[in-house]
């Protein structure tokens, strides 16, 4: 491996011990990735801000790079969400222990670092000027977005990753970085009227819905979209935004973003009509009483301001007003800003709307004695609230409809729904038992010599999705439909392709190794940036590159032996278990 003069004096640690720390993850991200290159970043963007995100994991880690008077970004770096508007957290009515002490504890850590406090999930929007270049970005719609319309490329960074890349200026040449892995790899054929955002949202979500485990995706899904119709700056970010919950990078729209360059074959051809849309509406309509409605997940832009502003004023002309502040619209400060300058934040806020800056719906801690029921108009919003990070029943409508409900809270009468009663559709797997012996060799990282670890296997084919999916405290994998719903990965070792989901995930793992419930060991399919830098950063056993795959050929409950030596990781079935 050819290290840059640079990067290789941090790794020696004259440049501080935080550099050290950063250079040897970067230099294990390459080694995995089976790369040579690295490449020099222009600009980064932090995930891992909000207490309920990053939780204990985050905080530690971030008290462990505290005193290093080095210690400080080398590129230009912005920072995600935080879990709260400061100025706004009595009207939020935030009921969390010590939440407001944390999170200024979190921010004051990035701060320390040299990272600019933005705290905005769309950089892309007013955050960074002309995005372009070079970026090491760890929020997934931001990544999804900008490699999609705009010239800048990015792979799909974990936070850790992205703030390793952050603080040497430096990333593993490899993935989207490549042009010939910027390639689409799943055909969609639209088929039906798409004249709202929300539209774009369900069709987002609905693809990643239809992703086989026996796709090849080394990279993610990439789907090229045919039929859309022109689409607008807030349509477009809420394509992306909902397809990055299934850990879509990139995306191409026929006649939206750039021409999709060819390929051979598609792992996957889909066709979404006007009845997957109807029927995604049906399921996803409110069927209780709505305690709370939020608008902007990715954080709304002006656009989507002066539009729920605009069906705010055609109720406000009726008399109508929304009482106890039904109705949150999330923004980026530069936003807010500038609906403060053109009568927007006065109108809405008459109208007893809540308008919040610098955090997020998703972040946000809800206080379930007044909310129980929330209604958005974003599948994002959606899909992270109903996980367990909130787990917090949610309904989704367009705009117009959002704003209706904030204002008539009778609009559906009833309970609001049980979200532990809903039922989910299993997750499709290939695995199967397996009785023959099975060994196999496979890879480890620079930044761990030798170890010998056995235990029993804990094993998917279907990718973990730590932040929200994974419980935070006890480690239990928390996803319906998922074949590892309810067990815990607590000492084992733990085989699955990859993570997925938020880029936030390295924190929720590493917390979870901090208090004695993490895995003794882990092993992935895929190069997986999502869970490397968490194993990485505490010494966590990790292999990956099997020969063979063992997420096929290991059972859950077999009896396993791993060993490191030389940089080759051994596998050994030492006993089958009797069932999967």
């Amino acid at each position: 491996m050819d290290v840059p003069s640079e990067l290789e004096s941090m790794l020696e640690g004259s440049l501080g011990r935080t550099k050290q720390k950063a250079a040897r993850l970067v230099v294990d991200l390459a080694s995995t990735a089976g790369v040579d290159d690295f490449v020099e970043v222009d600009n980064a963007h932090v995930s891992g801000v909000s207490v309920i995100t990053g939780g204990h994991g985050l905080r530690r880690f971030l008290s462990d790079l505290s005193g290093d008077p080095l210690g400080k970004v080398s590129i230009p770096t912005t920072l995600n969400s935080a879990g709260c508007d400061h100025e706004k957290i009595e009207e939020m009515g935030i009921d969390y222990p010590n939440f407001l002490e944390q999170q200024f504890e979190i921010v004051r850590s990035y701060l320390d670092l040299g990272i600019e406090a933005t705290l905005s999930c769309t950089p892309y929007d007013r955050g960074v000027e002309s995005p372009g270049g070079i970026g090491s970005w760890a929020e997934s719609n931001a990544v999804c977005f900008s490699n999609s319309y705009t010239s800048l490329i990015t792979n799909r960074e974990s936070g850790l990753s992205a703030l390793a890349t952050a603080l040497t200026g430096w990333a593993p040449k490899w993935g989207l970085h490549i042009e010939s892995n910027r390639i689409p790899n799943i055909l969609v054929k639209v088929e039906c009227d798409m004249s709202s955002s929300s539209d774009w949202s369900v069709l987002g979500d609905w693809i990643g819905k239809q992703i086989s485990p026996s796709w090849n995706l080394p990279w993610g899904p990439m789907p090229r979209i045919l039929g859309l119709p022109q689409g607008s700056f807030e349509k477009r970010k809420a394509l992306s935004a909902s397809a990055a919950n299934y850990g879509c990078p990139m995306l191409w729209a026929d006649g939206i973003t750039a021409d999709a360059p060819s390929v051979d074959s598609y792992e996957g051809e889909i066709t979404f009509g006007e009845e997957d849309l109807r029927e995604r509406y049906q399921e996803l309509a409110p069927k209780g009483k709505v305690d709370l409605v939020v608008i902007g997940c990715p954080q709304a832009s002006v656009g989507e301001a002066r539009e729920t502003a605009a069906a705010v004023r055609a109720k406000m002309e009726l008399g109508e007003e929304i009482r106890n502040h039904r109705l949150w619209l999330f923004m980026s400060a530069e936003n807010y800003e500038l609906i403060s300058l053109d009568g927007t934040l006065d109108l809405l806020e008459e109208a007893g709307a809540l308008i919040l800056k610098d955090t997020c719906p998703e972040v946000t801690p809800y206080n379930r004695s007044k909310y129980n029921h929330i209604l958005t108009n974003s599948l994002k919003a959606e899909h992270y609230l109903t996980s367990g990070l909130n787990r917090m029943p949610t309904s989704v409508a367009p705009i117009i409809e959002c704003v209706s409900h904030a204002f008539d809270e009778s609009l559906v009468e009833g309970p609001p729904p049980d979200i532990g009663k809903s039922s989910a559709k299993p997750i499709d797997t290939a695995k199967t038992h397996q009785d023959s012996p099975f060994e196999s060799s496979g890879k480890g990282i620079p930044s761990q010599d030798r170890w010998e670890i056995t235990g029993k296997a804990l094993v998917t084919d279907v990718p973990i999705t730590y932040l929200g999916y994974v419980n935070r405290d006890t480690g239990v994998i928390e996803e319906p439909g998922h074949p590892l719903n309810g067990i815990a990965i607590k000492d084992t070792i733990l085989i699955y392709p990859k993570g997925s989901g938020s880029t936030v995930a390295p924190f929720v793992l590493m917390g979870l190794v901090y208090t004695g419930q993490g895995p003794l060991g882990i092993v992935n399919r895929d190069v997986c940036p999502l869970t490397l830098p968490a194993a990485s950063l505490l010494g966590v056993p990790y292999a990956h590159g099997f020969v063979d795959d063992p997420t096929l050929n290991v059972n859950t409950g077999d009896e396993v032996f791993m060993s490191l030596s030389e940089g080759s990781v051994s596998l050994r079935v030492e006993s089958r278990s009797t069932e999967d």
